[in-house]
C-alpha cells in the first residue's frame, strides 16, 4: 500500500456548517498526496453524516468518532490514526490556500534538517488590523528559544511538521484546555531547525459560535502551565534565562492579561489571574493595590469594583 505523504488531522465538533469550505480546501490542493484524518468528537448535529458523505466520494478521507473528549485528545486520536511521512493540523472551521501543502512540503524538502515549517496566515471575520494578512518573521535565529517560549508564534493551521518530531514531541497534553498547540511547538521547535515559508496560506475563521480563546482566564493560565511545564523538563533552559526573567515572562505576561481584563471589566477573568499572580507573589505595590480585592468571593468582588467604579476610584487608578 502507498501510505500518503501527508497526513491532515481534523478534530471534528459540531462542524457540520463548515465542512464544505475545510475540507473543500483540503480537495483542492495543488499538492494531492494526502490523506484527511477527520475526527469527530460526540458532536450533537450531523457532523459524522457529512463526513461519511464526503468520506464515500473521496478515499483519502478517513473518518474516526470517539465520545467528546476535548481538542487535544480527538488531534491525538488523528495521531495514531495518522499514516504519512509528515503532519498538517486543519480545524475544522478554518482553511488553506490551494498552495498551501505545495509551499510546505517543498519548504521540508529543502532543509533536510528542519523539523516544522511555518506560514503567514490571515484571520477573517474580524475588523480593522486584525484582518489583515501577517507574514511572522524568520525565527531560526539565535535567540529562537526565548522567542517561542514567549509566545505562541502561528496558529496550529499555518504549520507541517515531520511525523518524527510530533512523536518525539508525545503529542498533545490534554491537560491544558488552551494553549495545547503552544506546548508541542515549543517542545518541537526549541531545539531543532525550522523553517519559514513567507507568504499568507492559512486561514483563522472568527464566527458566532464558541471558540477556545474567548475563555480569556483558562487561555491566561493555560498559557502560564504550558510555560512552568516546559523549565521543568528543561533545566538547561531554566539555568540560560535565570529566576528574575524567568518571573518576568511568565508572571509578567500573566499579570499583563490580568490587567487587559480588570480594565475591559471581565471581572470573573481578572479576579481568577490576580489570584494565580499573588499566589506567585510577583507585582508591583500598585499591582497589588489592584488585585487584592480579587481575594473576595466573586460576588463580592464584583459588588466592591462596581462601587468604586461609581466613585470613579478605579477607573483613574491605571
Amino acid at each position: 500500500m502507498n501510505l500518503p505523504h501527508v497526513s491532515i488531522i481534523m478534530p471534528c465538533y459540531n462542524a457540520a456548517a463548515h465542512l464544505a469550505r475545510s475540507v473543500g480546501s483540503v480537495q483542492a490542493q495543488t499538492f494531492d498526496d494526502w490523506e484527511l484524518v477527520a475526527i469527530d468528537d460526540g458532536s450533537g448535529d450531523d457532523t459524522a453524516a457529512r463526513l461519511a458523505a464526503m468520506a464515500a466520494d473521496d478515499p483519502r478521507i478517513r473518518v474516526f468518532t470517539q465520545p467528546n473528549g476535548g481538542v487535544s485528545r480527538a488531534r491525538n486520536r488523528g495521531l495514531s490514526e495518522a499514516r504519512g511521512r509528515c503532519i498538517a493540523f486543519l480545524d475544522a472551521d478554518d482553511d488553506w490556500h490551494p498552495d498551501f501543502l505545495a509551499r510546505m512540503t517543498g519548504a521540508l524538502r529543502a532543509e533536510p534538517d528542519a523539523v516544522l515549517a511555518y506560514c503567514g496566515w490571515q484571520n477573517i471575520g474580524l475588523s480593522g488590523g486584525r484582518a489583515q494578512p501577517f507574514v511572522p518573521p524568520d525565527y531560526e535565529t539565535p535567540d529562537k528559544r526565548e522567542k517561542l517560549f514567549a509566545g505562541c508564534r502561528w496558529p496550529i493551521h499555518a504549520t507541517l511538521t515531520r511525523r518524527e518530531a510530533v512523536t518525539a514531541a508525545g503529542g498533545f497534553d490534554t491537560a491544558l484546555k488552551n494553549a495545547e498547540d503552544y506546548a508541542m511547538w515549543l517542545r518541537i521547535a526549541g531545539r531543532a531547525p525550522i523553517t519559514r515559508v513567507a507568504e499568507v496560506l492559512a486561514f483563522y475563521h472568527f464566527h458566532s459560535g464558541t471558540q477556545a480563546s474567548s475563555a480569556h482566564a483558562r487561555a491566561a493560565l493555560d498559557f502560564a502551565d504550558a510555560q512552568l511545564d516546559y523549565l521543568a523538563d528543561h533545566p538547561d533552559f531554566t539555568a540560560t534565562l535565570g529566576a528574575d526573567r524567568i518571573r518576568q515572562m511568565v508572571f509578567g505576561t500573566l499579570l499583563t492579561r490580568g490587567n487587559e481584563c480588570f480594565w475591559k471589566r471581565n471581572l470573573k477573568d481578572a479576579r481568577l489571574i490576580f489570584r494565580r499572580v499573588m499566589a506567585a507573589r510577583y507585582g508591583g505595590a500598585t499591582d497589588w493595590l489592584r488585585m487584592l480585592p480579587a481575594l473576595l468571593p466573586e460576588r463580592a468582588y464584583g459588588r466592591l469594583i462596581g462601587a468604586l467604579d461609581r466613585l470613579g476610584a478605579m477607573r483613574t487608578a491605571r
